[in-house]
């Protein structure tokens, strides 16, 4: 017997998540993961490390929960904001019994992360201008009772748009009793206006994830967090892998949650968020190409023959991200060099 054959039959049919690094490519413009251009300066003593680091370690806790305006007691640390989707669905649904349900187009690790464990996916595709499909939504949960987790991104990755907060209110209130919310908000810090932090107060069905990954330029430092009622909170304890925050990563991450490092988190978003006006700006005069409204660090695009414009920006060293979504590129936003570059080479494919 072959050792594939030994595996668990759903990792044999698993079709894994096409990360940025998996898929690859080479170049010096890299806008396709959406990770940010600055590559901030970090000091770690290198301390400590012969012992184990705490679970949850409590200055990082409290840190973020002051910067997200909620108790300590509300905060779990993650390796990056993936790992607060699989302990979601490791505390919640049963494997081979229970289902969740996404609203595509939007993240993908949502569906691989529940395939992996033998979860089923009820899929409500979002509407024609990408909010939440309410009547679908009510019409999949009345059809199935073994839904347990509705995951909802916003903004939505890849197509950019913010989810009305009314729809959100409406779905927890729908499903209390019978089904955890569960928000993506790794992009919020560039519309924290949107933010439904608050909402914790009212709903204890309702789970945040977030992420240090985006504006916070540490997408190499795999730290994120989920806000949740005590309850969800400490279920996710109990299936958490031990000493999952390592010393250098809580040491990073407190220094980029103190004072001085909000504050150049917030510049830094200030920039990115000039350059996706100039290049929203810049792509929205080119014929033929369509400029979704975005309020992440990304924007997406449809136009005639994506492929082949992917392909051209790719051979020339431009790395973007295609989407589920049709005839679209996902670009992410970097520096403003980079956004030129970006700019004129779609401008003078186009012209050709």
């Amino acid at each position: 017997m072959s050792i594939e054959k030994l595996a668990r039959e759903q990792v044999q049919a698993l079709t894994p998540y096409q990360s940025a690094r998996r898929i690859g490519g080479s170049g010096d413009v890299w806008l396709n993961a959406n990770e940010s251009p600055f590559d901030n300066a970090y000091t770690v003593s290198g301390q400590g490390l012969n012992r184990y680091s705490s679970c949850q370690p409590a200055s990082l806790s409290n840190a973020y929960a002051d910067y997200a305006g909620v108790d300590t007691n509300q905060v779990i640390t993650t390796r990056g904001a993936d790992e607060g989707i699989d302990l979601l669905l490791r505390a919640f649904c049963e494997p081979n019994q229970d289902s969740v349900l996404i609203c595509p187009p939007t993240y993908g690790m949502y569906a691989v992360s529940a395939e992996n464990q033998g979860i089923a996916t009820t899929q409500v595709p979002l509407t024609a201008d990408w909010q939440l499909d309410m009547a679908g939504i009510d019409t999949a949960l009345e059809a199935d009772a073994s839904i347990k987790l509705i995951f909802v991104c916003s903004p939505n990755n890849p197509t950019g748009n913010l989810i009305n907060r009314d729809d959100i209110e409406a779905l927890l209130t729908r499903t209390q009793g019978r089904a955890i919310v569960v928000l993506d908000e790794a992009y919020i810090e560039f519309s924290p206006e949107a933010t439904c932090t608050d909402l914790l107060a009212r709903f204890d069905n309702l789970a945040i994830l977030r992420t240090l990954s985006k504006a916070f330029a540490l997408a190499g430092l795999r730290c994120g967090f989920t806000l949740a009622s005590p309850a969800i909170i400490n279920l996710m304890l109990k299936v958490i892998p031990p000493y999952p925050v390592p010393v250098p990563v809580a040491d990073i991450a407190e220094q980029a949650l103190s004072e001085a490092g909000l504050a150049r988190m917030k510049y830094q978003v200030l920039d990115l968020t000039a350059n996706r006006a100039y290049l929203q700006a810049g792509l929205s005069m080119l014929p033929g190409v369509e400029v979704h409204p975005g309020f992440g660090n990304y924007l997406l695009i449809t136009l005639d023959d994506a492929d082949a414009v992917f392909a051209r920006l790719g051979r020339a060293g431009m790395i973007v991200r295609q989407t589920a979504v049709a005839n679209s590129l996902r670009i992410s936003i970097g520096n403003r060099d980079e956004c030129e570059k970006v700019l004129a080479f779609i401008r003078q494919q186009l012209s050709e």
